[in-house]
C-alpha cells in the first residue's frame, strides 16, 4: 500500500555543480560528503589550519574495535580515551588499540578536559542519551547510525548546535574520492539520474548478535543495512527533491522477531526513483549500487568500500549494449579514516556543520518512511 508524503521537511537551497575537492592537512573529500548541499565558502577550508582532535570513544564492541585503528590512520585525530560499563572491557580495549584513559563511566570520560570529541559506538536505542550529554559536555559528537528515528536524531543535532559542537553520522562512503568523482561527473555520464538501485544484503545466523535484538536495534536490517540503501539515494539522486510517495516491505525472524529483511521504492516529485532492498539472509554479501540516466549507468559491485586490489576498477559506466569502461579513483586511505579527518574540518565551520546535520537529518527521514511504510503493510497484511 502506497503512502503519500506531503509533508517532509525541506531541504536547504542546493548547488547541484560543486566541483571543488577541498583538501588540506590531508583532508579528504569534506565537500562531496553532505548530501548535494551546497556549502557557502566552502573555498576557505583549504586555507584553515585544522585542529588535532582528540577523539574518545564510547563502546568497546566490534564497530568501536574497527574504528579505532582508522582514527590512527587518520590526520588531526589522536584516539586518548574509552569508556565501557566494564573497567574491565574499557581496560582491554585500551591495551589494545594503546589508548592512554580508560572510563568505567562515559560521564566521567565526558567531564575529563583531555577529550574533544566522542564517537558513540553505542546500540541505537541508548544513542540519543549518549550523544546529548556528550554535545552538553561541550564535545563534539560523531554518532553510529541509525538513531530512534528523525525527532531523535533532531534532539541530538540541537543540542550540538546550542552547544556549539560539531556532528557527523558514522557513514563512511560518502568520505570517498569515488563518491565525490561519481557525484561531479553524474550529470555528464548520465544524465537525469531518474533511478537509483541499490542492494545490501549479507547472511547473519547468529540469533545472539545485536542485529537480532529488537530493543537494542529495532529496525533491524532496516537500520543496519537499509540506512546504506537511503544514503545512497540521498547522495545520488537530484539535489533538493522530495518524497512522494513509498512502499516497503519486511519479514522478520521467528525466533527473535527481529527485522530480517526489507525491499520497497520511493516515488519522488521529480518523477525519479529508488528501488532497494536489505537483509540478513543472503547466501552471498552482495553490495550493489546502479544509477541509471538517458546518456548512461553508473554500476559499484561494493558501493561501501575501496575497491579490493583485486578488482578491475572502482566503478563501470555502460552505454549501450556492450560499451563498459571500467574507471579507477586514486585513494591513499580508507573512507572511514577519511571521516575523521572531515570531521577535523568540519570542527568550527558553521556551513559544513549545517551541511552534516542536513545530509544526516535527511537520510533518516527516508529511512523513517520506509520504516513506517513497511510496519504499515504489515499490520494490513496481519489484519
Amino acid at each position: 500500500m502506497k503512502k503519500d508524503f506531503d509533508t517532509v521537511t525541506e531541504s536547504s537551497n542546493i548547488d547541484s555543480q560543486r566541483r571543488d575537492l577541498l583538501k588540506a592537512a590531508g583532508v579528504g573529500v569534506l565537500a562531496a560528503t553532505f548530501s548535494n548541499v551546497a556549502i557557502a565558502g566552502s573555498h576557505k577550508t583549504a586555507e584553515k589550519d585544522f585542529k588535532t582532535i582528540r577523539w574518545g570513544i564510547v563502546g568497546t564492541g566490534g564497530i568501536a574495535n574497527s574504528m579505532a585503528p582508522m582514527i590512527l590512520k587518520a590526520s588531526n585525530a589522536e584516539l586518548v580515551a574509552v569508556s565501557s560499563r566494564k573497567m574491565e572491557s574499557a581496560k582491554k580495549f585500551a591495551g589494545k588499540h594503546k589508548v592512554s584513559k580508560a572510563f568505567d563511566s562515559w560521564a566521567d570520560m565526558f567531564s575529563w578536559d583531555g577529550v574533544d570529541a566522542i564517537y558513540v559506538a553505542t546500540p541505537t536505542s541508548v544513542r540519543e542519551e549518549i550523544c546529548v550529554a556528550a554535545a552538553n559536555k561541550g564535545k563534539h559528537v560523531l554518532g553510529e547510525k541509525p538513531f530512534a528515528n528523525l525527532a531523535s536524531l533532531q534532539r541530538i543535532t540541537t543540542a550540538c548546535k546550542q552547544n556549539g559542537v560539531g556532528f557527523m553520522d558514522g557513514t563512511h562512503f560518502v568520505h570517498s574520492p569515488r563518491t565525490k568523482q561519481i557525484k561531479s561527473s553524474t550529470a555528464e555520464m548520465i544524465g537525469w539520474p531518474w533511478s537509483i538501485a541499490s542492494a545490501f544484503q549479507f547472511g547473519l545466523t547468529d540469533k545472539s548478535n545485536i542485529r537480532m535484538n529488537p530493543k537494542l536495534e529495532p529496525y533491524g536490517a532496516i537500520g543496519d543495512a537499509g540506512w546504506y540503501n537511503m544514503r545512497a539515494a540521498v547522495e545520488y539522486t537530484t539535489p533538493g527533491i522530495e518524497i512522494k510517495s513509498v512502499d516497503a516491505y519486511l519479514r522478520r525472524d521467528s525466533e527473535t522477531n527481529a527485522v530480517v529483511s526489507a525491499s520497497g521504492i520511493i516515488v519522488f516529485d521529480d518523477g525519479s526513483t529508488t528501488t532497494w532492498n536489505c537483509g540478513f539472509e543472503s547466501g552471498a554479501g552482495i553490495i550493489d549500487l546502479r544509477i541509471s540516466g538517458a546518456k548512461g549507468v553508473i554500476k559499484l559491485d561494493d558501493f561501501l568500500s575501496n575497491r579490493p586490489s583485486d578488482q578491475p576498477a572502482d566503478f563501470e559506466y555502460r552505454q549501450g549494449w556492450g560499451d563498459t569502461q571500467f574507471i579507477e579513483v586514486p585513494f591513499d586511505k580508507p573512507e572511514a579514516a577519511l571521516m575523521f579527518e572531515d570531521f577535523s574540518a568540519m570542527v568550527g565551520d558553521a556551513d559544513l556543520l549545517a551541511a552534516s546535520i542536513q545530509a544526516s537529518e535527511r537520510t533518516q527521514q527516508w529511512l523513517d518512511a520506509i520504516w513506517n511504510s513497511a510496519l504499515s503493510n504489515e499490520s494490513n497484511a496481519n489484519s
